[in-house]
């Protein structure tokens, strides 16, 4: 007897940026010289003020049961992280920890989603939004950005809104372009949820690796009269390459935290004690180490468009995060699937298509990964079109 799935189940698309990760490990375990640009994570190790702080923790014996949404000292941490950072002030119960900025984001999708609610997303966008919004029986509702250089205009938000329309998330800087959303983006942004009475969901994972001119602003710096309806979503996975330590978290309204926190305390308990305090480590002693890495992913993207000028793949030069994002549609092979698939078998190259991130068209390339794998990575790259 074949065991019934749910609909739910049946409908969820597996991560393409997992997939792909898996068939380049797969190529690499059999002898390739597999050279992987898919995974979303720094190649660094985490900070030893991390690692310090979770050893301590085990030897005072911090290993049981904390309160649902974190232990107070990373909420305190957390904070006055962001009002040093942003000038904004969180009480305890606006803040709530979690297994990563992945479950409190589809936490929040339980919270503020019902069946048949539209939620606004500019795209390209990182594909786990999507599946989150469609498990919690809403509807994501994609606005293509790209022939607005990847920024999304108050033009196509509103062509977008439906009575159905309840919220917005916006991802600066973004994954998978890298744009950075500037000082004017974010006021329309503010100014259409505004008029619309849209909740906005503001993951700023990225936001410490921004370069050149570029500056990352929390939205409330710029409309701070909007705060009864925003979320910002981070973590220390991307700063602080703490991506196996999983803890994300959410700041917003009280009533909002309380009810992520219910949801929380039967879906998972609490995040890990441990990781708990390895991160409150990394918050109050990390900043060095956060801008030697900035520094470094900037280095790094810049020996990787320098290779790359004259292939036309060079979209936009990111403003933040740690991608490249191609744009195939000059070449051959315009078709990204098949693009990605030619180029991984042929030159041992991983990319993620970009209909992952709903722009059919172009790839991701992450360059979080050594200098000398990017150079090679690019001159493989460069081959390829040339052979084509």
């Amino acid at each position: 007897m074949e065991l019934k799935l749910s609909k739910r189940a049946r409908s969820i698309e597996p991560s393409a940026t997992l997939a792909v990760a898996a068939l380049a490990r797969e190529l690499k375990a059999s002898g390739r010289p597999v050279l992987s640009f898919s995974a979303g994570e720094p190649d660094f190790a985490s900070p030893k003020c991390a690692t310090d702080a979770a050893i301590a923790a085990m030897e005072r014996e911090e290993t049981h049961y904390t309160a649902t949404s974190g232990i107070p000292e990373l909420k305190r941490a957390i904070a006055a992280y962001y009002k040093n950072r942003f000038g904004l002030d969180y009480a305890p119960a606006e803040i709530l920890a979690s297994g990563g900025a992945k479950q409190v984001l589809y936490e929040l999708m339980q919270v503020l989603v019902d069946p048949g609610d539209e939620v606004l997303l500019p795209s390209p966008a990182w594909v786990s939004y999507v599946e989150q919004i469609q498990i919690a029986q809403g509807k994501a509702v994609t606005v293509d950005t790209a022939s607005t250089d990847f920024i999304p205009c108050r033009e196509g938000l509103e062509r977008a809104l439906s009575p159905k329309t309840v919220g917005i998330i916006i991802n600066s800087p973004n994954n998978p372009t890298g744009a950075v959303y500037g000082q004017n983006t974010l006021e329309m942004l503010a100014d259409v949820a505004r008029k619309n009475d849209l909740w906005i969901i503001y993951d700023e994972i990225y936001e410490r690796l921004v370069y050149d001119r570029s500056r990352h602003s929390n939205i409330l710096q710029t409309a701070p009269d909007i705060r009864d309806r925003v979320i910002a979503i981070n973590g220390v996975s991307k700063a602080y390459s703490m991506t196996g330590w999983r803890i994300g978290y959410a700041l917003g309204p009280k009533e909002v935290i309380a009810k992520v926190d219910d949801i929380q305390s039967h879906l998972a308990s609490n995040p890990s004690s441990i990781a708990q305090w390895a991160s409150v480590g990394a918050i109050e002693g990390g900043e060095p180490y956060v801008e030697k890495n900035r520094s470094e992913f900037e280095r790094r993207r810049d020996i990787l468009f320098d290779m790359l000028s004259g292939t036309g793949l060079l979209a936009k030069r990111p403003s933040g995060a740690f991608y490249a994002f191609l744009d195939l549609r000059g070449t051959r092979v315009p078709d990204d699937m098949e693009f990605c698939r030619r180029i991984l078998e042929e030159k041992y190259v991983a990319l993620v298509p970009g209909a992952a991130f709903f722009a059919p068209g172009f790839a991701r390339m992450s360059y979080a990964c050594s200098e000398n794998d990017i150079k090679e990575g690019a001159s493989r790259i460069k081959d390829f079109i040339k052979s084509l």
